[in-house]
């Protein structure tokens, strides 16, 4: 018993570290960092959406990927309208900087489900089909991941990366 409580807490170090951004990828918030305003609302040739409406549709996704591992109540948004904003840029600064924050808070929430004492990351949900700690974990982590690289793919675009 002792190893496998072992494993599940070296499992959860990975998990925090891959939420976070380790290993291969760049983080959100390096990813996100330094970009000039005047940036956010623009939709590239060739691409569906700008960099705002990315950065709205992890924060839609995560919350509702946090909301559903803690609250079997929740109702997850109409798909695909409910995870996708229209609005091709922020109404304003503080508007950008709350989905940031917003994003970072429920990251580090959901890393706290993981964290719990009494967390069992392999068994399955009591509500949903199947779903556990790891795999939601999993799925925010490769979530992030494949629009983080969209959101550094337009800002090569622009000539606003590195």
């Amino acid at each position: 018993m002792k190893k496998v409580l072992n494993e599940t807490k070296q499992i959860v170090a990975q998990l925090k570290w891959l939420l976070n951004g380790g290993y291969a990828h760049v983080t959100f918030e390096n990813a996100t960092a330094k970009l000039p305003a005047k940036y956010c609302g623009v939709v590239p040739d060739g691409m569906p959406y700008s960099i705002w409406q990315l950065v709205e549709h992890i924060h839609i996704a995560q919350w509702d990927i946090l909301e559903f591992s803690r609250d079997p109540k929740h109702k997850s948004p109409e798909w695909p309208k409910g995870y996708w904003v229209k609005e091709t840029k922020p109404a304003d600064n503080k508007t950008w900087s709350n989905a940031l924050k917003q994003i970072k808070s429920d990251r580090k929430e959901f890393t706290a489900l993981l964290e719990k004492k009494d967390a069992d990351i392999y068994a399955p949900f009591a509500w949903g089909d199947g779903q556990n700690l790891l795999r939601e974990a999993l799925l925010i982590a490769d979530h992030n991941a494949y629009h983080v690289g969209e959101i550094i793919a337009i800002r090569r675009l622009l000539g606003v990366w590195g």
